[in-house]
């Protein structure tokens, strides 16, 4: 454990430049080897949580260090917090707050930062937990004309190299859980949200509204995994219900030749815990095949969700494609459990891959033996 408060959020970065990886989580920042918090920036708390639900490494005002992005639950600003460089970070200096941009969107479940129309420049998704309301991709978008040069040991600058443009793929469809991938195996990314899926155009995806199709109502898992998981070359979902027991694969199974619907066959993957509200899809033992991480958020609504005052847990399950089904092994149970990020990173350089998680059982580093 590392720290105890009720921050979720947690990303893994060089830091201070020490050619190690460090991790950002909330209030604080994690120097690789001792682990220890070192101050990053106030947060406020909020009913149970505390105000922040994403933290996102970047390198915003490109001075060579990576900056923190990072969202809230209400407030619909978000800010970037610039690396105070080498000695600032030596002395225990909080990191200076910079508005990007205000959204003027509240009630956000969580953010992606991803590269969604390959541009090799990554967007910032967000995600709100109501119905009906846009749904919105940011694009991070590089100034055209900049004075901000690399900072030495000396200075440093408080410019942003790039701005948030919005753009509102669409009116009417949103809801709990995201993800993005290519669904309907055109080439291109679509963004999956609680209460269906946008599609991509064919060209200019910034200029005009994306397709809609209410294809489910769900309170799902942020993000969901979308990948070809039986190798018949189309796109399947894996999903955790948020704020409830479950966690499922739908397999695609074809479109409906009247409505052109997607449509999907469940399976069942574990239901004996509550609320596997954030997943993360990665090579854990390094056989070339991903593993499916995951565990229960705690207290992800104050113990009043189904099974909410059950114990922690943290597991990952392997997938066998023959047999189209997942098998659990244990990470932890009765300690550690998740918030809304999963890190999944090499921590200490012996080429095994660890983990990372922050939630309100704390924030801990898990080293793969």
């Amino acid at each position: 454990m590392l720290a105890l408060d009720a921050n979720e959020g947690i990303a893994a970065g060089d830091v201070d430049g020490d050619g190690k990886t460090d991790l950002v989580a909330g209030r604080a920042w994690f120097r690789n080897g001792d682990w220890a918090a070192r101050p990053l920036r106030n947060i406020d708390d909020w009913n149970g949580y505390v105000q922040s639900n994403g933290d996102y490494l970047f390198d915003i005002n490109g001075d060579g260090r990576l900056d923190v992005i990072a969202g809230s639950f209400l407030p619909t600003e978000v800010y970037w917090y610039e690396n105070p460089g080498a000695e600032s970070l030596r002395l225990g200096k909080q990191w200076p707050q910079h508005l990007l941009l205000d959204t003027q969107q509240s009630q956000n479940e969580g953010q992606l930062f991803a590269d969604v129309d390959g541009d090799g420049s990554p967007e910032w998704i967000v995600n709100s937990w109501k119905k009906d309301v846009p749904a919105f991709i940011y694009r991070l978008v590089e100034k055209q004309t900049s004075t901000v040069k690399p900072a030495d040991k000396k200075t440093k600058s408080a410019s942003a190299n790039y701005d948030l443009v919005g753009h509102a793929v669409g009116q009417v469809g949103n809801g709990h859980g995201v993800a993005i991938g290519d669904l309907n195996n055109d080439g291109r990314i679509d963004l999956l949200v609680g209460q269906g899926w946008y599609e991509q155009p064919a060209s200019e995806p910034w200029s005009q509204p994306w397709t809609f199709h209410a294809d489910w109502e769900l309170h799902s898992s942020l993000p969901m995994i979308v990948d070809d998981l039986d190798g018949d070359g189309d796109s399947d979902v894996i999903i955790g219900n948020g704020h409830n027991y479950g966690l499922y694969w739908w397999e695609q199974t074809g479109k409906d030749e009247a409505t052109g619907k997607i449509e999907f066959k469940e399976h069942k993957i574990d239901d004996s815990y509550s609320q596997p509200h954030t997943l993360a899809w990665a090579d854990l033992d390094g056989d070339g095949n991903n593993e499916l991480i995951t565990g229960k958020r705690y207290y992800a609504h104050n113990s009043r969700d189904p099974g909410g005052n059950e114990p922690p847990c943290l597991y990952y399950y392997t997938w066998d494609q023959t047999l189209k089904q997942f098998t659990r092994h244990t990470i932890d149970e009765g300690h550690v459990g998740c918030g809304l990020q999963i890190v999944v990173e090499d921590l200490n350089d012996d080429a095994k891959v660890d983990l990372a998680v922050a939630g309100k059982s704390g924030t801990y580093v898990l080293l793969q033996k």
